[in-house]
């Protein structure tokens, strides 16, 4: 196993692209069930730093929960949408990969092979 990460969901189309397309290139990431196995507060916060953007960029807002937590109000924090992903994996982007301090979301899945 290398020490590239994936933070992936088999139901998600995107997100098996991302691990093919990987796999292709001879790379067996580690691969996170984010929905099994959700990440913790510091995690995420791991997570967009090495992304490099906000906890609202990091959002799914065609999800459910999305209104259900109400996270079209720019009002809140960074930490009231981590507690919303926590609270609602689903609402996490995906996937992500992960190489060393540096982070990608595989949309499109080509956009990893910028971190490999």
């Amino acid at each position: 196993m290398s020490d590239i990460q994936i933070y992936h969901n088999p139901r998600c189309s995107k997100s098996r692209q991302t691990l093919a397309l990987l796999q292709e290139r001879g790379i067996e990431p580690g691969i996170i069930e984010y929905l099994k196995d959700i990440p913790s507060a510091d995690e995420l916060k791991q997570v967009l730093s090495k992304l490099g953007i906000s906890a609202r960029e990091l959002l799914r807002t065609k999800e459910d929960a999305y209104k259900e937590h109400n996270l079209a109000d720019q009002s809140k924090s960074d930490d009231d949408i981590i507690a919303a992903m926590i609270a609602s994996p689903k609402l996490i982007e995906r996937p992500i990969v992960i190489n060393g301090d540096q982070a990608r979301i595989g949309r499109p899945p080509e956009q990893v092979l910028e971190i490999l």
